[in-house]
């Protein structure tokens, strides 16, 4: 069985991430969604447990994805699972250059695992959580940019702040 990992802080999940997801799905017998801590972005506004919940219920529908946390490095949580790849989006030329230096150290760490590279949907290519939580900070609709099964959780967490 192939088992493909994606990574990210999914702070919260876009529709950008969703079709990625829903991309690797399609490649992969089964597909592993991580939501791990980035220590170079301040503390995110969703917690680790809301993420998950969040990605979940996001990806119901895709019988072949499950959703964890994990707070360690990738390339540990890769190996512990058995996975042979980590499946990585990219929106624009500049997520390529930090993608490919943790590519590298991914498989100094863990040399049996590949790092795959996807290109998002040019629809996406804008799209980013921090766009999501701007707009909707100031009121914007966000109805394009996420899930519709957790737009109103994101809504309403982000016009409390």
């Amino acid at each position: 069985m192939s088992i493909a990992v994606c990574p990210g802080s999914f702070d919260p999940i876009t529709v950008g991430h969703l079709d990625i997801i829903s991309r690797t799905a399609k490649l992969f017998d089964q597909v592993i969604v991580v939501v791990m801590i980035n220590r170079k972005k301040p503390s995110g506004v969703f917690t680790p447990e809301e993420r998950v919940d969040f990605i979940r219920r996001s990806t119901a529908d895709i019988s072949n994805v499950t959703v964890d946390f994990y707070d360690g490095l990738l390339a540990e949580y890769v190996e512990k699972k058995g996975a042979v790849a980590i499946v990585k989006g990219l929106r624009v030329l500049s997520d390529y250059e930090d993608e490919f230096k943790q590519a590298l150290t991914n498989k100094k760490l863990a040399e049996n695992v590949e790092t795959i590279f996807m290109v998002t949907d040019t629809q996406y290519m804008f799209l980013s959580s921090s766009v999501v939580k701007e707009v909707c900070s100031f009121g914007g609709d966000i109805s394009d940019f996420v899930p519709a099964q957790i737009k109103d959780d994101i809504v309403k967490r982000l016009r409390e702040r």
